[in-house]
């Protein structure tokens, strides 16, 4: 599916804030963000996970389309996602966590990228851990360097890209939404050694 937009700039001048899409950020000056940048009718779900997952501790932001639409409508690809809100928000943090949706597949495995690969891993183990399948994504791996979860101050972010069913099951059950966030934060934060 093709972009409609190649930034954000292409996309505001045509689309009305409040209207088409809105914009959510919550700066709680962590060291840590965690985002959506195709949340609303682009990627359904993938906005309340990250605000899921950043509860009232981590940094959060979204932008969701608020319209019906062809994916690519509103869809701006990570490498080009230049919305200021949150190239300052993330800019400002030590690395991010990007929730992303893809559609439905031969397995049901949230798929890890970005370029934190140290904590790509540690979400990986703590999502296995937490019974959830979890493995590299070699199809969208999110490693480009200009890519919304990167452009943190180090560089390097995560992406996790969840199946349309995972999604959907996730905001249907508050107890596997509570488990899949708590692995994630446990992986972010991990608890002291006793």
């Amino acid at each position: 599916m093709t972009d409609r937009y190649q930034n954000f700039e292409a996309l505001s001048a045509e689309m009305q804030e409040g209207v088409d899409f809105r914009i959510r950020s919550r700066d709680r000056g962590t060291s840590v963000v965690v985002l959506a940048p195709h949340g609303g009718t682009i990627e359904p779900e993938t906005a309340e996970i990250a605000e899921a997952i950043a509860g009232s501790a981590l940094s959060f932001y979204a932008f969701e389309a608020l319209k019906p639409g062809a994916h690519g409508d509103y869809h701006i690809t990570s490498h080009r996602f230049d919305e200021p809100t949150a190239l300052d928000l993330v800019g400002r943090s030590h690395t991010s966590v990007a929730i992303h949706g893809r559609r439905d597949g031969d397995d049901d495995a949230v798929w890890l990228g970005g370029r934190n690969t140290g904590l790509r891993d540690a979400i990986g183990a703590a999502l296995r851990e937490a019974g959830f399948d979890a493995m590299p994504n070699k199809r969208l791996p999110g490693v480009h360097q200009h890519n919304i979860c990167n452009r943190t101050r180090t560089g390097e972010g995560v992406q996790l890209e969840l199946s349309r069913s995972l999604r959907r099951r996730l905001a249907g059950n508050p107890a596997l939404l509570d488990a899949f966030c708590t692995a994630v934060r446990r992986a972010i934060r991990p608890e002291p050694a006793h």
